[in-house]
């Protein structure tokens, strides 16, 4: 968010609206002194000592090679001035709950749902001890710091999910002993394999492991205990540290679009997976990524399920559908000398690279099965009703969610207005609903639409898996309203 070209200002703005505004992915900015207390009384002073060796480690390597040592071991060029440093109200906003709740009406937000920063990294932590540690720490030190502040300021749990059993196990405790209502998992895990067993042409043994599809673990127990204790399933998870976004020199290289490519695997994964056809109800979002990516895909998978649903594969593509007649005719009457000798080879598929060498079944032709898609109308409904995505305010693909002329089955995706304050790309988050508002005033969306995404959508997200999310909140009325008129429609 570098700016914005309306005259009015944020409060002007929301004055104007007949509707309150949700910030569905702001940040708050951890105290680490003061977690580091609440990590040493779960974990022990070794925790303490095991997150920063964690903390120093983390750039190092980068920072003590040079230039040509990066680019020979190929060191990811880490983030670095992550948070507002020149508008040290806003810095300072993000650490300190009360000066947050006391800027909102400033800001034009009614209420701001808050996920975590440097806790976000605790998550990918290898070690089994250290990360439940560090998760457990920061949501018990979130749920103490934000506890006064819960009528406008909504923290975010941290969820690991290297299993299912420690999800679950950190949903109990946020939900049932914190009392916290919203959650964040830990999005794309990425597993090592034996050398013996490397993956794919790659030669690697890592590979991303997107929970809904082809897991080892059964996650099917997360997703049925989220939707037992009422919270939507929300991802925050990039993959900005993935074999192609290693550049050793460009922050900028590695961050662009790294959001978008990790969610959009875990979407496909959720559709193709049958996530959203066992579990219909289920809400899930994709935060700080956008909705291009998912505009795309959405399109997309119509695409390819014309062409490669089994009838159609069936209809099409069976090679034993191929006239050998027909291909030995035309090769004697249009092949060059080249094709004229190999001939009988050709036509038998000897050294075809593309006929069938091996026999396929019917089993592992139908891709969709577990998807439950028949239809094009399935797709509609295993995509468009679960899926929420969390889009910045200066993010120009907005208006695409919106527009039926574009979507399949003239769809609307769920996009939802998300500040992102609290981070780099905020340089004043007095100007964040002021530039989302522009998309209504340049008449890229109709105000329906703008009321959508800056309300009705995160309203839907929680209120749609809780209805006493919003209770006791400025906008519970007209959540209510918005959650009985959905309950209407469905």
């Amino acid at each position: 968010m570098t700016g914005h070209s309306t005259n009015l200002k944020a409060a002007d703005i929301r004055a104007k609206l007949g509707h309150p505004i949700i910030d569905a992915d702001g940040h708050m900015i951890e105290v680490i002194p003061i977690f580091l207390e609440y990590l040493k009384k779960v974990g022990g002073p070794s925790a303490v000592d095991d997150y920063k060796a964690w903390e120093q480690a983390r750039g190092s390597a980068w920072y003590t090679s040079t230039l040509q040592q990066r680019l020979k071991r190929r060191l990811e060029r880490i983030p670095f001035w992550m948070v507002p440093s020149r508008n040290t109200a806003d810095r300072a906003a993000c650490m300190l709950p009360r000066l947050m709740r006391s800027r909102l009406d400033d800001l034009g937000i009614d209420m701001a749902i808050l996920y975590p920063t440097v806790g976000l990294l605790g998550m990918f932590m290898t070690s089994d001890d250290l990360r439940r540690s560090v998760v457990r720490a920061m949501n018990m030190m979130n749920a103490d710091v934000y506890g006064s502040y819960l009528d406008r300021l909504t923290p975010v749990a941290l969820i690991p999910t290297f299993t299912p059993e420690e999800a679950i196990d950190e949903l109990d405790f946020v939900v049932k002993e914190l009392h916290m209502k919203a959650v964040v998992i830990h999005g794309g895990v990425t597993r090592m394999l034996p050398p013996a067993d490397q993956v794919s042409r790659f030669k690697t043994n890592i590979y991303l492991d997107y929970l809904a599809m082809d897991s080892v673990f059964d996650y099917d127990l997360v997703w049925q205990k989220c939707q037992d204790l009422g919270v939507a399933v929300t991802t925050h998870t990039g993959c900005q540290s993935m074999p192609n976004r290693l550049s050793p020199t460009s922050f900028v290289f590695n961050h662009l679009g790294h959001f978008a490519q990790q969610h959009e695997g875990q979407c496909k994964a959720f559709v193709l997976g049958g996530v959203t056809k066992r579990f219909p109800k289920l809400n899930i979002a994709f935060m700080e990524g956008g909705v291009g990516w998912a505009s795309a895909l959405y399109n997309q998978m119509f695409e390819h399920w014309e062409k490669r649903n089994a009838e159609a594969l069936h209809t099409n593509l069976n090679p034993a559908l191929l006239d050998t007649e027909r291909l030995r005719a035309l090769i004697s009457s249009h092949g060059d000398d080249l094709h004229r000798v190999k001939l009988e080879e050709i036509v038998s598929g000897k050294g075809d690279f593309w006929r069938d060498r091996w026999q396929e079944t019917a089993h592992d032709i139908d891709e969709y099965a577990r998807s439950g898609i028949k239809s094009k109308r399935d797709i509609y409904e295993r995509f468009v009703p679960n899926f929420f995505f969390g889009c910045e305010a200066d993010d120009r693909m907005v208006p695409i969610a919106f527009d039926q002329r574009l979507n399949r089955q003239r769809a609307k995706l769920k996009a939802m207005f998300s500040s992102d304050i609290g981070h780099w790309d905020v340089i004043d988050a007095e100007g964040v609903v002021p530039e989302a508002y522009e998309f209504l005033e340049r008449g890229l969306i109709d105000p329906e639409d703008f009321r959508s995404f800056m309300f009705d959508n995160a309203v839907l997200l929680h209120g749609g898996m809780n209805q006493d999310f919003f209770r006791g909140t400025p906008v519970e009325a007209a959540a209510s309203k918005r959650l009985a008129q959905q309950q209407q429609v469905d």
